[in-house]
């Protein structure tokens, strides 16, 4: 999983643990897909406030993962339900082919 996506899924599971100011920025910036310029502009504030909040935002959401894992454990289960469906699948089509 790219960095990205990754802090999109620790967002989805910490973001109520963030302060306003850093989920709206995690907002535009990941959800929205502004640029650090047009989200400074937006809110009036420099670009390398911007830039610190994202950065003590994403450190945050990884300290929580760190902490609780409840990202990392999801990911294991979905794998795991991914791969029963798979071995599932997989008999249905031999019990088929007899």
């Amino acid at each position: 999983m790219d960095r990205f996506a990754w802090i999109n899924l620790l967002y989805d599971f910490y973001g109520p643990l963030l302060t306003d100011r850093q989920q709206r920025l995690l907002e535009l910036y990941h959800e929205q897909d502004l640029s650090l310029g047009e989200i400074a502009e937006d809110l009036g504030i420099s670009r390398q406030a911007v830039h610190d909040t994202l950065k003590r935002s994403e450190e945050a959401l990884e300290r929580f993962e760190r902490k609780l894992g409840l990202a990392t454990r999801y990911l294991a289960h979905k794998n795991r339900i991914e791969k029963a469906r798979a071995k599932r699948k997989a008999l249905a089509m031999q019990r088929g082919s007899k």
